[in-house]
């Protein structure tokens, strides 16, 4: 099962209000995404802390409706 691009927008909107998000389709199959996240809501944290976060998002969805998302994560 593949997660929509507006999907995973959706959800990250969700749990980060203020995030500016690009996302990149990394194969044509809805299972492979790439996003960039921006959001003020990083400043102060580790990088591994803003993935959480936006992983977080997804709860069990992640590594299964959606199989892989490569993050880039940045504080505005």
């Amino acid at each position: 099962m593949a997660m929509e691009r507006s999907e995973i927008e959706r959800l990250i909107k969700a749990a980060i209000p203020d995030a500016v998000i690009v996302i990149t389709a990394l194969a044509d199959d809805g299972d492979h995404w790439a996003a960039e996240v921006k959001s003020e809501a990083f400043r102060g944290k580790s990088r591994v802390q803003q993935h959480q976060m936006v992983n977080k998002a997804f709860g069990d969805r992640l590594g299964g409706e959606l199989h892989a998302l490569a993050l880039t994560t940045v504080a505005l």
